[in-house]
């Protein structure tokens, strides 16, 4: 057993092992994800007169914590669909796909095992979204990922297995990533060092694989889903990667604006990557946002979200006359 074994190692690596899981501990579980827990409730589609159909799909659910994981579908309408980070849940965009149905659109959310492997949970994403797109007359799509889910949804249109499954599909896709670390996680550096993990005895592995489960390795900067992103489907029209400035953010406020909890867990750098950014499909834009900020939480609208999705034309436009409705609807929500 590794434990057992640290009792043969000398003092000072003993020292330099606990210093090193300490840090693994409090850095992956405090920085390596979004924590916040979204509002539990129904979502409403708002969708217009057409051939709406209810179907249910494997990782494809309404944006809400229901046990019924059917959902709405108008046929004849394109489909976004929300990806969720990590410690999260389909419930985390339950606000913003009322804010899409607001403007006529539909959103439904894809979720995932948080513990599985990335490779897993991109598989199953592609599948979902095929199997979806078979019920669709208008083959439009349009994936909304933050923070790890967007790591997924980006490998979920890559790759060889989906460009199988894609074959001869006429859909045409758009892919957003909100604060996706695509160079890995910095935090969990330790788990792809090759001095820890081989003085360690196998410690190191335990303990990522404890905190993280089965992508303990495909997060950090040494793997090769990180190293090896691959090559974006033919079906995919654009890819717009936000990235966000998270210095200086705030989570939560006290006294005086005080701020209780930082709203910074990915840097510029962590975000970012030659191999994904240097594609033609790529637009990249980078906002001042904190991580949980710019999707929303309970007292934050998505305003600056909001505002790129519909410059970008992902969302629409506000119609003239609608902006305190809209803006009543945000304050309802947040």
């Amino acid at each position: 057993m590794p434990f057992v074994c640290l009792f043969y190692i000398p003092a000072a690596f003993q020292q330099g092992v606990s210093r090193m899981v300490s840090m693994l501990m409090a850095l992956l579980l405090l920085s390596a994800c979004s924590t916040h827990q979204a509002v539990d409730a129904v979502t409403g589609y708002g969708q217009s007169p057409g051939n709406v159909s209810t179907i249910r799909i494997d990782g494809l659910r309404p944006c809400s914590a229901s046990a019924d994981r059917s959902f709405h579908i108008n046929s004849n309408e394109p489909v976004i669909v929300l990806a969720h980070g990590c410690l999260d849940s389909a419930a985390r965009f339950k606000s913003l796909a009322e804010v899409f149905a607001f403007q006529g659109q539909q959103a439904i959310c894809f979720t995932y095992d948080d513990r599985d492997s990335l490779f897993t949970s991109a598989s199953e994403l592609t599948v979902a979204l095929q199997q979806l797109s078979e019920h669709l007359d208008d083959k439009r799509i349009t994936v909304i990922a933050h923070s790890q889910g967007g790591l997924i949804a980006r490998k979920a249109l890559t790759g060889q297995q989906a460009d199988q499954v894609w074959q001869g599909n006429p859909s045409e896709i758009n892919l957003v990533t909100i604060s996706a670390p695509f160079s890995g996680i910095a935090e969990a550096s330790h788990c792809s060092s090759k001095t820890w993990r081989f003085l360690s005895l196998g410690l190191v592995d335990a303990i990522c694989w404890m905190i993280s489960g089965d992508k303990w390795f495909e997060i950090t900067a040494a793997s090769d889903f990180i190293q090896k992103p691959g090559a974006l489907l033919h079906q995919l029209e654009h890819h717009y990667k936000i990235d966000t400035d998270e210095r200086n953010s705030c989570r939560s406020f006290g006294a005086g604006d005080r701020c209780l909890e930082s709203d910074y867990v990915f840097s510029l750098n962590e975000q970012q990557l030659g191999a994904v950014e240097q594609r033609t499909a790529v637009k990249r834009i980078v906002v001042q946002a904190g991580h949980t900020e710019i999707v929303g939480d309970f007292q934050t609208p998505p305003r600056k979200l909001i505002g790129i999705l519909q410059q970008q034309g992902i969302m629409k436009q506000t119609q003239p006359g609608q902006q305190q409705a809209m803006n009543s609807l945000l304050s309802r929500l947040y």
